[in-house]
């Protein structure tokens, strides 16, 4: 377990991740000794009469907020990080990178992603001259064949990929991606910090949308980008993007996400245990014609969802029914406990037809379904599965 150092009235202890993550990087406020850390709603600051100076160089809370800063202390450590930025949305911290990118530049991104990205990508990288291919997700050799170096500026992909949870090799396409003098860019949303830091793997940098699994209780929109290198001239860009793109998260949803991760590391452990516990019990059944789980033997990313997920395999998985769309939707009627509904990683469990809620055409098929696994006893999780395949 990753060990760091903190101080705390003189002393220096050594404290895990996990333990950092529960206790705000060891928050204690300066001037009540309070534990949980303030929502600071101003919008602005007042200068000093003499220098004119802001105090702690704040000026505007577009760029400068005290718990956006918190949050974000939070999330580099947790992805060992040199720095991090807040974003107002999942989507809107997953775009910025391309914002950064000049005109005539090239980016390659892999085909099973999620699908705001991909629609973010066709609607306006042509009108803005930004040059975009794709690679099968979790093909390498296709990786490299695409990549043109000293063109190629940004390669982005998921891992697990959306909604197949595909796996992708990040030391691999990261030695490759550097090799073309470009810069690889890693939605980690699935995984999450606790299974896996793309960082540590040699990616440049690492993207969540926050208001899933980091946040974990479907009440905060929030995204949050990280780099390895913060003296990166796209990274420079991306902070210029927020700043005038007016993309910075507010001042409560930073303080419902500090203590939403808090229990991050309960939370994505206990999911993933029901979540393998599920998919071992849907790959049982005959009416069942595929399930995608990385932690299952039969997923062929599974050696190397085993080699780069540490503690678990996350808590979404997909499978397909026999039929097509009409099938898949009346097994969604039936459920009781899991709630039908999109978006993933709260702590209830939800379930969806994936291709409904998609608005660009993919290559998810009408018969999958997919799950989002919570924390709620795996035995209920298990029985609604029975009467929804009516076995």
């Amino acid at each position: 377990m990753d060990k760091n150092k903190n101080q705390s009235k003189g002393n220096t202890i050594s404290m895990s991740r996990e333990t950092r993550t529960v206790q705000a990087l060891g928050f204690e406020d300066e001037s009540s000794g309070a534990l949980v850390p303030p929502v600071h709603f101003s919008t602005t600051f007042a200068r000093d009469a003499e220098d004119y100076q802001t105090p702690q160089g704040r000026s505007y809370l577009r760029c400068d907020g005290a718990t956006q800063e918190l949050a974000e202390a939070i999330l580099a450590d947790l992805e060992s990080a040199e720095e991090s930025m807040v974003f107002s949305s999942g989507i809107a911290a997953c775009t910025a990178p391309f914002h950064g990118l000049k005109q005539g530049e090239h980016a390659l991104i892999s085909k099973t992603l999620y699908h705001g990205v991909l629609s973010f990508v066709k609607e306006f990288s042509e009108s803005w001259g930004i040059l975009i291919d794709y690679f099968e997700t979790g093909n390498l050799e296709e990786l490299e064949q695409k990549l043109i170096p000293g063109k190629t500026q940004l390669v982005w992909l998921e891992t697990p990929a959306n909604p197949t949870w595909a796996i992708t090799d990040l030391e691999t396409a990261a030695k490759l991606t550097h090799q073309a003098g470009a810069l690889l860019a890693v939605d980690s949303t699935v995984a999450t910090p606790v299974l896996t830091r793309p960082l540590e793997l040699g990616a440049d940098l690492v993207c969540h949308s926050a208001t899933k699994y980091l946040n974990g209780h479907s009440d905060v929109l929030a995204g949050f980008l990280a780099v390895r290198d913060p003296s990166l001239e796209l990274w420079r860009r991306v902070k210029m993007h927020r700043k005038f793109g007016g993309t910075v998260l507010g001042s409560m949803e930073a303080f419902l996400l500090i203590r939403g991760m808090k229990t991050l590391h309960l939370r994505v452990q206990r999911q993933s245990q029901n979540a393998l516990e599920l998919a071992r019990y849907l790959e049982a059944q005959g009416s069942i014609n595929w399930v995608f789980y990385p932690g299952l033997e039969s997923n062929p990313g599974y050696p190397i969802a085993k080699k780069q997920m540490q503690g678990g395999f996350g808590g979404m998985l997909s499978f397909l029914v026999s039929g097509g769309k009409k099938e898949a939707l009346e097994v969604l009627s039936r459920a009781q406990v899991f709630k039908r509904a999109t978006s993933l990683g709260g702590v209830e469990s939800l379930i969806e037809h994936r291709k409904s809620s998609e608005t660009v055409e993919t290559e998810t098929p009408d018969n999958l379904i997919r799950m989002s696994v919570g924390i709620e006893a795996v035995e209920d999780l298990l029985e609604d599965l029975r009467r929804m395949l009516q076995v």
